[in-house]
């Protein structure tokens, strides 16, 4: 006898929830990852290039950075992790990981503060319409990201502002 269309639905859903712990950590490992790529093109940077800039009065302490992208690298995986089954969330997502690569590249590697401007506006717009993609059916997972939005919208102000100081 065949299954019928809800014991195959039960079966997909089962299957599915038994990958959930391996996805959520692949993700996060993924996530914490990206970060650790950027960490290679910022540290070096740190005591010589980076110290030389002016910062505005509201720059935080550099050991601040590690902790928050740390964070927002978790919750990051655990909402992609969480609308996997969501296709363009999903293709969202990795793009917003290819753009948040990319500035740590464009800012501490190649000294371009101006490029990471025009790379942080787009991870912004990017992290928007992500929260977008996930409010109707992950609602939890996109509000996850408010920390995420709000810290890449200090970011972005601090990107501009070292900008302006140092042109």
């Amino acid at each position: 006898m065949e299954p019928s269309l809800e014991e195959l639905a039960r079966e997909r859903r089962e299957r599915s929830s038994l990958r959930m712990p391996w996805r959520l950590i692949g993700l996060i490992a993924l996530c914490l990852t990206v970060g650790g790529l950027g960490s290679a093109a910022t540290m070096p940077e740190i005591k010589g290039w980076y110290a030389g800039l002016a910062k505005p009065s509201f720059n935080p302490p550099n050991w601040v950075f590690g902790p928050v992208w740390s964070t927002l690298y978790v919750l990051m995986g655990a909402a992609a992790a969480t609308a996997w089954a969501d296709r363009p969330a999903r293709r969202t997502f990795f793009i917003i990981l290819l753009v948040n690569s990319l500035w740590s590249l464009l800012f501490f590697g190649l000294h371009r503060p101006d490029l990471a401007l025009i790379d942080i506006l787009g991870y912004l717009i990017l992290l928007v319409i992500w929260i977008r993609q996930l409010w109707p059916r992950h609602r939890l997972s996109a509000l996850l990201q408010i920390p995420h939005l709000l810290w890449v919208g200090f970011a972005t102000v601090l990107n501009s502002s070292i900008w302006w100081l140092n042109q």
